[in-house]
């Protein structure tokens, strides 16, 4: 029996209030996985955000989300006569349990990267998947379905021997793109090219792999990028108000120059 007020109970209530949205709630009625998923998603990335960005009590919250989520999708399942709550919550104790033989068992690994690569090889073994690419969904996002592949094919040796190695292709890739671009820029809102995106493309693949060599996850490396490039340019924008100008009117080395100011200021 689970404890009056611990975790357990939790996820009782949990599931009895989804259940109850599910039967008086005109949205919850109509929802299908289908639908659901995409709510999924949001989740699990306000989840990562929350946690890069340190905010215990946001991270404890969005955690929160991102239960319901299975919880919902759980009683979708349950609905179809398919296993429910209890059976995949059962799944995955007897999946972890069977993937730590370390832990569990007899067996003996001796690092975090021993652990990665012997996880591989049971699901291998245990779970009868076929081929090196068994299981990498197509629904990923572009980078971590980048980073999913590389990763299946170092399971089988097929990678640089170092991240030195993985750098110079990325270089090879940067040169092989550079000696494509055309004189002028193309027009905007067109169609590319097909050997400029070919190209683009092998240097992002390039790129992700010089991440993965580095423990770098590239999907959040990129997002953190992209926060602090947007940061500086609204600080940019706001330093150059101080000094009575519009920002987006400047000459760009104007821009340029509040930019780096703006740089200068998160030191």
């Amino acid at each position: 029996m689970p404890a009056p007020d611990g975790p357990g109970r939790a996820l009782d209530d949990l599931a009895a209030l989804a259940a109850h949205l599910r039967r008086e709630c005109p949205w919850d009625r109509e929802q299908t996985a289908r639908t659901i998923v995409p709510h999924t998603v949001e989740e699990a990335y306000e989840v990562a955000d929350a946690a890069l960005a340190g905010d215990d009590a946001k991270l404890a919250d969005e955690l929160g989300d991102l239960v319901f989520q299975a919880v919902f999708l759980a009683l979708l399942l349950e609905e179809k006569g398919a296993a429910g709550l209890e059976e995949s919550i059962r799944r995955v104790h007897a999946k972890l349990v069977r993937r730590h033989p370390h832990v569990f068992g007899e067996a003996e690994v001796g690092s975090a990267e021993g652990v990665k690569r012997r996880w591989e090889e049971l699901k291998v073994e245990q779970e009868e998947r076929a081929g090196i690419f068994h299981d990498v969904p197509e629904s990923f996002p572009a980078l971590l379905l980048a980073k999913k592949v590389q990763r299946r094919a170092a399971t089988v040796g097929f990678e640089y021997p170092d991240a030195a190695g993985a750098f110079r292709d990325l270089a090879d890739e940067v040169e092989e793109l550079r000696r494509e671009l055309p004189d002028v820029d193309p027009p905007g809102e067109r169609e590319p090219d097909p050997r400029h995106a070919g190209e683009v493309g092998d240097v992002l693949f390039a790129a992700v792999n010089v991440a993965r060599r580095l423990n770098v996850d590239p999907e959040l490396a990129l997002r953190a990028a992209t926060g602090r490039f947007r940061a500086r340019v609204e600080t940019a924008e706001r330093l150059a108000a101080a000094d009575g100008l519009e920002f987006a009117k400047l000459p760009l080395a104007e821009q340029d120059r509040f930019y780096d100011l703006a740089k200068e200021a998160e030191q």
